[in-house]
């Protein structure tokens, strides 16, 4: 009877942890929208700093209305405060290209293998250099470097 009580009271412990998470889970949050960011403003000679001015806590429906995507690919926010208007735009940036790698030769310095510190003459050889040493993680072989080519792109 003595090693019963823990017993049940683990049980008891897990069954309502697990019947909180999932009531937790089963609860609508309403959505907020993101908050408005600010420019700063660098103070020029010819007019004194001026203090912080406040600004909303959060966009009104009326400034939210006025996000729309731009022909880039991007999206484009307008958001009044105290100041006047601030329009944010965001679009993606360039992948990186690897249109032409390195020869082995070229990389490894005429040696038979190519270490950590030659591998970061390339980018992408870098962050993936560990993968591609595989086992030995400490040097690339001309085969491993060869059929790391070959799945690049």
């Amino acid at each position: 009877m003595i090693y019963r009580i823990p017993t049940l009271i683990s049980f008891l412990g897990i069954g309502l942890f697990v019947a909180g998470s999932a009531l937790a889970q089963t609860q609508s949050q309403p959505m907020m929208p993101a908050q408005p960011a600010t420019p700063a403003q660098p103070a020029t000679p010819a007019q004194p700093a001026q203090p912080a001015q406040p600004m909303q806590s959060t966009p009104s429906t009326q400034d939210m209305s006025s996000a729309s995507l731009s022909s880039g690919g991007g999206k484009s926010a307008t958001y009044s405060t105290a100041q006047g208007q601030v329009t944010i735009n965001s679009t993606m940036g360039q992948g990186p290209t690897t249109a032409s790698p390195p020869s082995f030769e070229q990389l490894s310095g005429g040696t038979k293998f190519i270490t950590k510190d030659q591998a970061n003459a390339y980018p992408p050889l870098a962050n993936d250099f560990l993968f591609v040493a595989g086992a030995n993680g400490t040097r690339i072989s001309k085969a491993q470097y060869e059929h790391w080519l070959k799945n690049l792109n």
